[in-house]
C-alpha cells in the first residue's frame, strides 16, 4: 500500500515537471486571458495577410416572370401585298413573339376606312396613307401616325416608254387619265406648280379606276395618275416599258403609308404601342435584306396573292422606306412633314388650326431603329 502510493505521489510529480517544461513557463490567469484576446484580435498587419473568410453566398434573384401576351388586330390599308409585306415577314420571324404581341392581320377597304375604323377602335392599329389619317383627325378623329413606314408615297406619273414622257414639262399637249377624287388627283395641281407646268396646256381626263391600265395599253391616254407599285407593275407584267415619274422626285413628297393608332392606346397602353413598332420596323428591317421571303410570307398568310406580283410591287416599295435625308425607318425628316401639311392645306383644303406636330408622334421609334442608307 505504501508502495502503491509512493508511484502515484512520483508520477504525479513527473507529469508537473513536463508540463513545466513544454510551455517554458507557468501563465497567471491574468496573462492568459492576454493570450486569447492576442488571438481573438489579431494585428493590423496580420489581419492583411490572412485568408479572407468565407462569406456567404449571394441569393439568387427570381427569373423573370415570361411577358404577357397580348393579342392586338392590326388593319390594312387595302388588299396584302407588297406594301404590306413587312408586317406579315415580322410575324413569319416571330418578332411580334419576342415581344409578348400575338397579332391578328386583316385586310382593309382603302386608307380613310382604316383610319375611321382605328379612331373609333374598331382596331388597335392601322396602316393606312399619311395625308387620308391626318384628314380624319382634322376632322376630330382620334387617330394619329406613329410610324410611317413609306415614307413618301408611291403616286406617279405613268406612261409608255415609247411616248417619251420623262418629266412634267413632257405632258404640255399629252393626254393624262386620272381618277377623280383621289388624294393623288387634287394633288397634280401641286406638281404643275411646282414644275412650271401650265396646266391647261395639258388634256386631263377623268376615267374609272378599272379602265386605267387598259386606256393608257390601248393608246387612248398618254399617262395615267396612279400606283407605281401597283398599276405600273401589272403593266410590266404585261411586257411593256414604263416610265414612272414618282411625285416625290417631281416636288410632291407627301408622306406614305404609316402606321396609326388610337390616342387612347397611347395614353393607356405606350408599351404595347412600343413594343409593335419595334418589331414592325425589325420586320422591314428583314424585308429589305429578303425581298423574296417577304413575298413569300405574304402569300402562306393570304393565300390568294400571287408571289411573283408581290415580289415586284415589295420591290418598288422598298425605295419609298427611307426619304431622301431619313436616318432611320419609321422617322420621316421634320421638312417632309412640314412639306405634307402645307400641300394638304393648299390643295386639299385641310385645315391649319392645329400645328402639323398635332397629327405625328416620333416617340415609339426606338432609338436602335433600323438606319436608313
Amino acid at each position: 500500500m505504501i508502495r502503491r502510493t509512493t508511484r502515484i505521489i512520483i508520477y504525479g510529480f513527473l507529469v508537473v515537471i513536463l508540463f513545466v517544461g513544454c510551455s517554458g513557463q507557468a501563465q497567471t490567469p491574468t496573462e492568459l486571458a492576454q493570450t486569447t484576446q492576442n488571438v481573438q484580435e489579431p494585428t493590423q498587419a496580420q489581419a492583411s495577410t490572412e485568408a479572407p473568410k468565407p462569406t456567404v453566398a449571394p441569393t439568387i434573384a427570381p427569373t423573370e416572370e415570361p411577358m404577357e401576351v397580348v393579342d392586338v388586330k392590326l388593319t390594312l390599308n387595302f388588299l396584302a401585298g407588297g406594301p404590306q409585306a413587312g408586317f406579315m415577314y415580322a410575324k413569319a420571324l416571330g418578332y411580334y413573339d419576342d415581344v409578348g404581341l400575338n397579332v391578328t392581320i386583316e385586310e382593309g377597304q382603302g386608307s380613310a376606312t382604316t383610319a375611321q375604323l382605328v379612331a373609333t377602335g374598331g382596331a388597335q392599329f392601322g396602316f393606312a396613307d399619311g395625308p387620308s389619317a391626318m384628314t380624319v383627325r382634322s376632322k376630330g378623329g382620334a387617330v394619329k401616325i406613329i410610324a410611317p413606314i413609306l415614307q413618301t408615297n408611291g403616286f406617279a406619273v405613268i406612261s409608255l416608254a415609247d411616248k417619251g414622257i420623262e418629266s412634267v414639262k413632257d405632258l404640255v399637249g399629252k393626254t393624262v387619265a386620272v381618277q377623280p377624287g383621289t388624294a393623288q388627283t387634287t394633288l397634280f395641281d401641286a406638281v404643275f406648280e411646282a414644275n412650271g407646268v401650265d396646266k391647261n396646256q395639258v388634256n386631263i381626263t377623268n376615267i374609272d379606276p378599272a379602265a386605267l391600265v387598259g386606256s393608257l395599253l390601248e393608246g387612248r391616254v398618254d399617262a395615267i395618275l396612279a400606283g407605281a407599285d401597283f398599276q405600273s407593275v401589272q403593266i410590266r407584267d404585261r411586257g411593256f416599258e414604263v416610265n414612272d415619274l414618282f411625285y416625290r422626285d417631281i416636288g410632291v413628297p407627301t408622306i406614305g403609308l404609316s402606321l396609326i393608332v388610337n390616342d387612347q392606346m397611347i395614353k393607356d397602353q405606350p408599351d404595347i404601342v412600343a413594343r409593335f413598332v419595334e418589331a414592325s420596323l425589325k420586320g422591314w428591317d428583314a424585308a429589305r435584306k429578303n425581298p423574296d421571303a417577304a413575298a413569300q410570307a405574304v402569300v402562306d398568310q393570304f393565300i390568294s396573292g400571287n408571289k411573283e406580283q408581290i415580289l415586284k410591287q415589295l420591290n418598288v416599295d422598298l425605295m419609298l422606306v427611307c426619304a431622301p435625308g431619313a436616318e432611320a425607318l419609321g422617322k420621316v425628316p421634320t421638312k417632309n412633314w412640314e412639306t405634307t401639311y402645307d400641300l394638304l392645306v393648299k390643295y386639299l383644303g385641310f385645315p391649319n388650326d392645329l400645328p402639323v406636330e398635332d397629327y405625328y408622334t416620333t416617340e415609339f421609334i426606338p432609338a436602335n431603329a433600323p438606319t436608313c442608307p
